[in-house]
């Protein structure tokens, strides 16, 4: 969801992009281990904004294959 349906006053240019983030979990403190989820803009519909959920200590080793899914997402959502 674009966020000017969030904060309908919120002015074109007032949000900048960061590089810091925070590390959710997908699974409950009781339940096993999920994978990482990777929610591109097809999924929420925010164009440019590729969500990574759930990476931890493999995110390190599997960042090249990360970063090859987000170029797709986004490629994705441009055709």
């Amino acid at each position: 969801m674009p966020f000017a349906a969030n904060w309908p006053g919120l002015p074109d240019g007032a949000l900048q992009p960061g590089y810091a983030g925070i590390r959710p979990k997908i699974s409950g403190p009781t339940e096993p281990a999920e994978d990482f989820l990777v929610q591109g803009p097809e999924a929420h519909g925010v164009a440019g904004l590729v969500n990574l959920y759930g990476i931890e200590s493999p995110g390190l080793t599997a960042s090249l294959p990360l970063a090859d899914e987000v170029v797709r997402q986004l490629r994705l959502a441009e055709s």
